[in-house]
């Protein structure tokens, strides 16, 4: 980061006020008479209607549209564990977000929590306020067991971005991209480095997609993710197969497909040049790819490439994911959010990069065209339509409403 953008950033969340977030008032309150209706003694008609039945917090409260952004500050961005305090720059970012682009009320909230568990039962406590969890930055392998507990024992979605939304939009962007290179999904060979949140969730939501186990190779700091390893935990060895790839090199040699969530310049361009004809890059480390795309370009005229930032073209962006799929989710009171309803995210996303740009994204982008093709192959996240394309389309798929 430049110390203008360093400076630049620290002013803006600095002033005028403090932070990105602030309450407004949804109903009159200038009068007595507005106040015996929000207070004392009115406050009482719904306090007995909820008592009464659970269901009427959703007709008489904020909660049907209040999502908590949560997180333990254990893997903030790319700066890793500064602990819960550090993060709330970042919830605050992710709140306005949801409401930016979804129109979600969100609430960041900071857990200095000594133990997964003691996350769990924290937030299993404070649930009942919301109308939907957003977790976020918490390390894996703790990640998947929080996610999974709290699914069990709250009756309200419960979502991971970290996982299923980087999942979700890899994979949209990836059918496109196999689309254009003349592959399938199915008979993809597809190299994962990185064996995290991230990485474990896109490769079973391919797997849910129809890529096969076998053509799946992925990769952590020790190597390739083999069955003869006995360092693997339970996530990993989920992905381990016979192989005699070793070395990342090994495994992206006649490759279709290289997918990093790691780190900056792990990917060689000799481990470029190694990959199966017109292959398909997504280097999403940020702020610092796998591999620059200047040298990847210049390595190979064949391929499709996507990175984590917004100054490339093809950017891996959760925000094109999470607002929606909890709008879908909130707006059909669903009690989870399925492997079904991120597929049909996934669909929506691939399908509208197809369709005609409208002016107002070009105009937000400064472009004079924009179509579909190697350097557009996953919507802009200001393009309007996806509130009206990937909500619906989530909401559809919810088998779980209540």
């Amino acid at each position: 980061m430049s110390e203008d953008l360093k400076r630049a950033a620290l002013e803006y969340h600095a002033s005028p006020t403090p932070g990105k977030i602030a309450l407004a008032i949804t109903k009159p309150c200038a009068t007595q008479y507005d106040l015996s209706l929000a207070y004392t003694p009115g406050v009482a008609a719904p306090v007995r209607e909820i008592a009464r039945d659970p269901e009427a917090a959703y007709r008489y409260t904020a909660k049907g549209n209040l999502v908590a952004v949560i997180t333990d500050g254990s893997a903030i961005l790319g700066l890793g564990n500064l602990g819960a305090l550090a993060a709330k720059p970042v919830m605050e970012g992710k709140a306005i977000l949801f409401k930016k682009l979804a129109n979600i009320d969100a609430f960041d909230i900071e857990v200095d929590a000594e133990s997964p568990q003691a996350f769990i039962d924290t937030v299993v406590r404070i649930a009942p306020t919301f109308g939907g969890i957003n977790l976020e930055d918490i390390a894996a392998p703790h990640c998947f067991e929080i996610e999974r507990a709290l699914s069990e024992r709250l009756d309200i979605p419960v979502f991971h971005d970290d996982q299923h939304g980087t999942a979700v939009i890899i994979a949209a962007g990836l059918l496109n991209a196999l689309e254009l290179q003349g592959k399938r999904l199915a008979t993809a060979q597809i190299v994962c480095l990185g064996a995290g949140a991230a990485g474990i969730a896109s490769m079973r939501l391919l797997v849910a997609l129809g890529a096969r186990k076998e053509n799946l190779t992925l990769v952590d700091r020790s190597g390739v993710i083999h069955s003869g390893r006995s360092d693997l935990n339970i996530y990993k060895q989920e992905f381990a197969r016979a192989t005699q790839a070793r070395t990342l090199h090994d495994a992206l040699t006649g490759a279709d497909v290289f997918i990093g969530v790691s780190g900056p310049d792990l990917v060689s361009a000799d481990m470029l040049r190694a990959m199966a004809a017109k292959p398909v890059v997504f280097a999403l480390s940020n702020p610092d790819p796998e591999i620059s795309p200047a040298l990847a370009h210049a390595t190979r005229k064949d391929l499709i490439m996507a990175t984590g930032r917004s100054d490339y073209p093809n950017q891996v962006n959760n925000a094109l994911g999470f607002p929606y799929i909890f709008r879908g989710a909130l707006d059909a009171r669903a009690r989870r959010i399925t492997a079904e309803m991120q597929i049909a995210a996934v669909h929506a996303l691939a399908t509208l990069a197809h369709e005609d740009v409208p002016a107002e994204v070009l105009q937000a982008y400064n472009l004079k065209q924009l179509a579909f093709g190697p350097g557009y192959i996953l919507p802009k996240p200001f393009d309007p339509r996806l509130i009206t394309r990937v909500a619906p389309a989530v909401a559809r798929a919810a088998t779980n409403r209540v």
